[in-house]
């Protein structure tokens, strides 16, 4: 995963298991907009429960391009049974662990942060589409098993795309060759294509 993770704990102790469930939740965060900065996640347990049962809380802070996105999450008594039922029927955790919740906390939170991440998504493709009229280009190399290629654009340049940034699931579809309308975007590594969509304008308007 590309997106800087920390993880940090407040009065409980570091889990190799936990992290590995924050780690998969976190890296699904990608799937939805590859321009994160930042993911902090804290697990805690609150100073004033210290004594009474020690309610785990999570919390997901996201750096997004101008903005930031705070979760909060903690077990609700409706999610404990369920979560125990669940543990127990796959032997994976000791009945009565705190780990139950929290397992089903970090989910819940991740999946708020997923939808929360996706709307700011659409809502930036949507500012470029109103702002700035999409360029054309065509595919100069795909990498299908690696799920990414490169567009040759007017200037003569090579832009790398994601397949996660062609739309309506159209990366299977593209060709060398194929003619696109995208936009463009600075990455980690350089400049790349996002919403990227196949047209049917012909190879040589592109060049």
């Amino acid at each position: 995963m590309r997106l800087p993770l920390q993880i940090t704990y407040r009065n409980v102790k570091s889990s190799a298991m936990v992290e590995e469930w924050i780690r998969e939740e976190a890296a699904k965060l990608e799937t939805f907009y590859n321009q994160i900065m930042g993911c902090r996640v804290a697990v805690e347990v609150p100073h004033r429960h210290q004594k009474k049962g020690k309610p785990l809380h999570v919390r997901i802070d996201l750096t997004l391009p101008g903005k930031e996105i705070v979760i909060k999450r903690e077990p609700v008594p409706s999610n404990r049974s369920r979560m125990a039922a669940q543990a127990a029927s796959s032997g994976e955790l000791p009945a009565k662990s705190p780990h139950h919740d929290l397992h089903l906390v970090i989910h819940d939170a991740f999946k708020a942060a997923g939808r929360r991440v996706q709307d700011f998504a659409r809502c930036q493709r949507g500012s470029v589409k109103k702002h700035e009229p999409p360029a054309l280009g065509f595919v100069s190399r795909l990498l299908p098993e690696e799920g990414y290629g490169f567009l040759e654009v007017a200037d003569g340049r090579e832009v790398y795309f994601h397949k996660q940034s062609v739309l309506r699931d159209g990366f299977r579809s593209l060709k060398v060759g194929s003619p696109v309308s995208f936009s463009e975007e600075m990455g980690d590594k350089g400049p790349q294509a996002t919403t990227v969509k196949a047209v049917r304008a012909p190879r040589a308007a592109v060049r």
